[in-house]
C-alpha cells in the first residue's frame, strides 16, 4: 500500500500480535484499505491458537482524526456496500475478536477513533488524549457503535452528555467515565499497553477467552443467558492441560506455564 492509503502492520512478540496503524502525514485518518488491513490483523489474531493477545497502537503524535471523509463520501468514493459478517471490523459491531485486545491512544482521538477504542477490550490512554464525538457537528450521527459503548462503559447520562453535545474532553474525564482504564504520561502509552498485554499472557488463554465469550453473552442477552453459560465455561477450562498446570504450580508454588491446551 502507498504511504497516501495508509497501513496497518503487524508483527508477532511471543504469544502477543502487534498491530500498528500508519498514516502520520493524515493524523492517521482512515481510508477504506486500512480498515480492510486492520479486519485481516484481527483475523489473524483471532484463527492462529498461538496468538493469544493483540496491541493495536497508532503511529506518531495522534491515534486519529477520524475517517478520510472524501474517501467514503467525497466524488467517486467507492460504494462499499453492506458490511460482510464474515470478516472481523474494526468496531467490533459486525464480528468480535475472540482474543483480548488491548489498545494504546494519544493524542486527538477524534469519531471512529474513539468508537474503534471502544470495540477493544482495555484502553490505555496517554495523558495528552483529546477526545471528541465531533459526528453531531457535521449533521451526522455516530456510525461506529458510539451510541452502544458509551452507554455502556459511562452510563446513560455521561452518554448524552458528550454525544449531543460533541464536546472535547481529556484522559482523566474518560478514566472516570471508564472509557479508558490507564492514563500514563505521553510516549509511555505503548509500552505500558504490551505489559498489559504480558499480564494477560500469564494466565491461561482457554480460560481467558472463555472468560471474554461469556462477559459478550451478558452484554448481548443479559444476566441470565450470561449465567447459564457457567457449565460451558466450567467444561471448556476443568480438564484441560493448563487447568492442571495452574494446580500443579499453586502446590509446587512456582509460575505456571500455559500451553494453550
Amino acid at each position: 500500500m502507498t504511504e497516501d492509503n495508509g497501513t496497518v502492520t503487524t508483527e508477532r512478540d511471543g504469544h502477543v500480535l502487534l498491530m500498528t496503524v500508519d498514516r502520520q502525514k493524515k493524523m492517521n485518518s482512515f481510508t477504506p484499505e486500512m480498515f480492510d488491513q486492520l479486519s485481516d490483523a484481527l483475523g489473524a489474531l483471532d484463527h492462529d491458537p498461538d496468538l493469544w493477545v493483540g496491541v493495536l497502537q497508532f503511529a506518531g503524535k495522534h491515534t486519529s482524526a477520524g475517517l478520510d471523509l472524501p474517501r467514503f463520501f467525497g466524488p467517486g468514493a467507492a460504494d462499499r456496500g453492506a458490511p460482510d459478517p464474515d470478516r472481523f471490523d474494526a468496531f467490533s459491531m459486525h464480528r468480535r475478536c475472540s482474543k483480548p485486545v488491548v489498545v494504546a491512544v494519544q493524542g486527538l482521538v477524534l469519531t471512529i477513533a474513539i468508537e474503534m477504542m471502544l470495540g477493544c477490550d482495555i484502553v490505555i490512554a496517554a495523558d495528552d488524549c483529546r477526545f471528541r464525538q465531533l459526528e453531531p457537528k457535521r449533521g451526522l450521527a455516530v456510525f461506529g457503535g458510539a451510541h452502544v459503548r458509551y452507554v455502556e462503559r459511562a452510563g446513560w447520562g455521561n452518554a448524552m452528555y458528550h454525544l449531543l453535545r460533541a464536546d472535547e474532553f481529556d484522559a482523566r474525564r474518560a478514566l472516570r467515565l471508564g472509557l479508558v482504564q490507564e492514563v500514563v504520561p505521553a510516549g509511555e502509552q505503548r509500552d505500558r499497553a504490551r505489559q498489559v498485554a504480558a499480564e494477560i499472557c500469564e494466565c491461561a488463554p482457554i480460560a481467558v477467552q472463555e472468560i471474554k465469550r461469556a462477559a459478550l453473552v451478558y452484554l448481548e442477552h443479559g444476566e441470565r443467558a450470561a449465567f447459564d453459560e457457567v457449565p460451558r465455561m466450567r467444561e471448556r477450562t476443568v480438564g484441560t492441560e493448563d487447568a492442571r498446570e495452574g494446580m500443579m504450580s499453586f502446590v509446587e508454588r512456582r509460575n505456571a506455564v500455559f500451553r494453550g491446551r
